[in-house]
């Protein structure tokens, strides 16, 4: 019986990750969240594979406490681990490094960012080690974005979402960095872009919506044929293609839900 940790597992990503992979009853998922309060729709799926685990991770105690309650369940396993938990600041992802109005405010932003999306991806992946180790699979996905590619930056001159994009540039060399440590030892560790993914639980504002036909303007320098968002059911089935597929000799790889770098 495979089993998956899945971080951020309350809404979007995270959820539908959790319930494709849950409708196999072979499957056990631990799905992690920030706050039970919020695990409505992990629990209305009503599948006994589905472990909910609160833990924030940033909040390495939880995430130890969640690594010891997955050890009592599988016996000190754990096949795969997905870090999808991320941040983003999207009121002011419109700005750029040098548009904010104060220091401290582009300071908080980039910190929040490396909190989460690095410095939390760190500290998981660290405390899921051990259990990885006695795993099957041996594979680490981390969800990152293409506009963590210095490539794609340049080329469609996107400026701004500056704190999140640096901060899944460095995640993604985290990713690296412990894809050549493990290696040897039949780890797979992915870098793995999910696409541009419709999770919006709301209409946006008239304000955000201009921001995104921008962006969207920006990225048909790079894919002219892109037609708009995918949902979250159509990103993940495509991730878990990718995740199945690859090996220990594509290990440290950035690429997208499509095997390659295209992004959308």
């Amino acid at each position: 019986m495979p089993s998956y940790a899945i971080t951020g597992a309350a809404r979007g990503i995270g959820f539908e990750f959790v319930n494709q992979l849950s409708a196999d009853s072979r499957n056990t998922i631990f799905a992690l969240v920030r706050s039970e309060a919020t695990a409505n729709k992990l629990t209305d799926l009503g599948r006994h594979n589905i472990h909910i685990i609160q833990a924030d991770i940033t909040d390495n105690k939880a995430l130890k406490y969640a690594a010891a309650e997955i050890s009592r369940s599988t016996g000190n396993s754990l096949d795969y681990l997905i870090n999808n938990a991320g941040f983003v600041e999207s009121e002011r992802a419109g700005l750029t490094l040098d548009s904010y109005s104060s220091e401290e405010l582009l300071t908080k932003d980039l910190l929040d960012s490396f909190n989460v999306n690095v410095v939390g991806v760190i500290h998981t992946i660290n405390i899921f080690l051990p259990l990885l180790k006695n795993g099957k699979a041996k594979k680490v996905i981390t969800i990152t974005s293409g506009l963590g590619d210095l490539d794609v930056t340049m080329v469609a001159e996107f400026s701004n979402s500056a704190p999140y994009s640096i901060s899944k540039a460095a995640v993604n060399m985290v990713n690296a960095k412990y894809a050549a440590q493990y290696k040897p030892e039949g780890f797979v560790f992915l870098a793995l872009s999910p696409g541009l993914v419709d999770t919006s639980t709301r209409a946006p504002t008239d304000k955000e919506l201009q921001e995104f036909m921008a962006m969207i303007g920006k990225f048909k320098k790079l894919f002219p044929d892109f037609t708009g968002s995918i949902t979250p059911e159509t990103s993940v089935r495509m991730q878990l293609e990718v995740i199945n597929l690859i090996t220990v000799n594509d290990t440290g790889a950035f690429i997208s839900h499509k095997g390659n770098k295209e992004w959308l």
